[in-house]
């Protein structure tokens, strides 16, 4: 089993290169074809599911513009880690840390390990549309400074295995969520519903919307669940990396959250060329990506308007119930990821 909580980058040469760039602790991988999709090529039900996910900055990190606006600092993918010349997304900006997701008026949802203490909080800075909106184009670096909000406090947070949060015995490793209250409510942009009282199960269809390496948003589909019996977690062959960290795992049938993706396998390898490559499996190969079941900490995120909650099924609020033996909702809706 490889390393499981550790710097986005792998290889000691790229983080030796990184000394700007500081992703949150977690590594994940390609699983079979790399299904990694930019915001253009998005379906429009994608594309506005994507617009209320969010990228984590350093505060250092975002620019105030003269008379107005803001700007990203970012670096090209490529030269800072020294791909190879063929490598997906090569020539695309890095910059953001972790991901996160809208989950109400002023509430954003990411992993624990992303923001730790009420410092990491104060230095944050939460950015919508960072992406790719046409093919061929550059990455949206510049925008309004509405759509950069900052962190006012952590709400809830838990991370398995720190001081005073044990794992459920038996099992190493646990869930990792966090709840950060925005400094003020967002506008244009619309909070996700969550999976409320219903569970998936092993085969299920799931994808993930987030930044990976820092990249502007990406849709990665055509994933499962591996195993749903871990408490708190559950794992599947999401194609995923460091950056990746908080973003949002949502069921293929009902587009809904089913949890934060917080921990994978090893994301770079050294080529025999010299240069940097993806770590690649077997679409059943490698660990896995360890999510963060969102039963765990839905009863702290608040219902939307018009919100139906199956009364009888909805979770209690506790990192040690697993309830995989709720069935799976009905299909609401066909998605297409095209």
């Amino acid at each position: 089993m490889k390393t499981l909580m550790k710097t986005t980058l792998t290889l000691a040469a790229a983080i030796a290169i990184l000394p700007a760039l500081s992703f949150a602790e977690t590594g994940k991988s390609i699983y079979g074809d790399d299904n990694r999709k930019d915001y253009f090529q998005m379906s429009p039900q994608m594309k506005a599911i994507a617009d209320s996910v969010v990228s984590f900055w350093k505060a250092d990190s975002v620019e105030a513009l003269n008379p107005g606006g803001v700007k990203l600092k970012t670096m090209n993918f490529g030269d800072r880690l020294n791909l190879c010349p063929d490598e997906k997304f090569r020539e695309q900006t890095i910059g953001a840390f972790c991901s996160g997701s809208l989950v109400g008026e002023d509430l954003v949802m990411t992993a624990g390990h992303c923001v730790k203490t009420e410092a990491d909080c104060q230095n944050l800075k939460m950015v919508f549309g960072y992406n790719v909106k046409t093919d061929g184009s550059e990455a949206t670096t510049t925008m309004a400074a509405s759509e950069v909000y900052g962190c006012a406090k952590i709400v809830k947070r838990f991370l398995g295995g720190e001081p005073g949060s044990n794992n459920p015995a038996g099992q190493a490793l646990g869930p990792d969520f966090a709840l950060l209250k925005l400094d003020r409510k967002v506008t244009g942009h619309k909070p996700l519903a969550i999976n409320r009282g219903t569970n998936l199960k092993k085969g299920d269809g799931i994808f993930v919307i987030g930044h990976p390496v820092g990249l502007p948003v990406k849709l990665a589909g055509f994933a499962t669940v591996r195993d749903f019996s871990k408490v708190g977690y559950f794992v599947a062959d999401l194609d995923t990396f460091g950056g990746n960290s908080g973003s949002p795992v949502f069921n293929t049938r009902t587009q809904k959250i089913e949890g934060i993706l917080v921990r994978g396998d090893e994301d770079f390898i050294d080529s025999p060329a010299g240069c940097t490559t993806m770590a690649t499996y077997a679409q059943t190969g490698g660990r896995g990506e360890d999510v963060t079941k969102i039963s765990v900490l839905s009863a702290s995120i608040p219902k939307l308007p018009g919100e139906k909650v199956n009364k009888g099924l909805e979770m209690e609020e506790a990192v040690d119930m697993d309830s995989s033996a709720i069935q799976a909702e009905m299909p609401s809706k066909s998605v297409s990821f095209d």
